[in-house]
């Protein structure tokens, strides 16, 4: 059986499960089992393939049509042009996510600064910061130690061992002051997870997604412990879910918070504050 073989059977095994993306994740996965670049598949297209591969690449698509991420099953996710390592453990990066750190990137590109990555999963925030931003360092944190391996991995692979470390409590942290803190906390509150598309709410950590009663919970928490620990006129970019902007910006300016940008996502929603720490 070859490659065009194999896609056209793939995709018409997704497609009857009615994954929307049945051609590229079929392609994707394909790519994977055969550790080529997608695009190489076409120049293969009539290269025949070994029992074993095609093997586990029916047992990939399999699990595809029951809705696992695809990122899980190749266990790799384009962040920030940047490959990272991820897998259940860890939230998949998105792409709303770039967008904050692009403000951070432009604001800080002639500077050095102290970074702390709060909830940092893959690593791909700080991670893709400290490889653009080269005199800076810095701190990440997880309370689960199966996301500080991957984000530990990550780091390695990107050659940024030697300007981050990891730690699994904040408390680490409380006697040292930073010139920016980012976040990307769990903002979904507790209702509305079993509205989350199926690939989300049954295969990425819900302890990362789960932010209470109001999705708040986790924020208000971090606010609070921010303001202790960041530079007076340091940066805090914090991503929050739709439509909760007001809400927040009210919890910021209570605690001595300025807004300084909005990030909106590419629907025009507010999704990530950037502020800084008044005096």
């Amino acid at each position: 059986m070859n490659i065009e073989q194999l896609i056209k059977i793939g995709s018409k095994k997704l497609k009857d499960h009615n994954i929307k993306s049945f051609l590229i994740d079929s392609e994707i996965i394909l790519a994977s089992v055969l550790d080529i670049k997608r695009e190489e598949i076409f120049i293969k297209n009539n290269e025949d393939i070994s029992k074993k591969k095609i093997d586990r690449f029916h047992n990939l698509i399999e699990r595809r049509s029951i809705n696992e991420p695809i990122a899980y099953i190749v266990n790799s996710k384009e962040f920030w042009n940047y490959n990272f390592f991820v897998t259940k453990d860890t939230l998949i990066p998105r792409p709303e996510t770039e967008l904050m750190v692009e403000k951070i990137c432009y604001e800080n590109k002639n500077s050095g600064p102290f970074i702390l990555d709060i909830g940092t999963g893959s690593g791909c925030i700080i991670l893709s910061i400290l490889k653009d931003l080269k005199n800076s360092r810095g701190i990440g944190i997880d309370i689960s130690k199966s996301a500080l391996k991957i984000a530990k991995l990550n780091a390695e692979n990107l050659g940024l061992s030697g300007k981050i470390k990891y730690f699994q409590f904040l408390n680490r942290c409380t006697n040292k002051k930073f010139d920016i803190v980012v976040s990307n906390p769990p903002y979904v509150s507790t209702n509305e997870i079993k509205n989350l598309d199926a690939d989300i709410k049954l295969f990425e950590p819900k302890i990362a997604l789960d932010g209470g009663n109001d999705g708040l919970d986790v924020i208000r928490k971090l606010i609070y412990k921010v303001k202790n620990i960041l530079k007076v006129n340091g940066t805090f970019a914090l991503e929050i879910g739709t439509g909760q902007y007001k809400k927040v910006s009210q919890i910021l300016k209570k605690n001595k918070f300025r807004e300084k940008h909005l990030v909106k996502d590419y629907q025009n929603n507010v999704r990530s504050i950037v502020c800084s720490l008044l005096r």
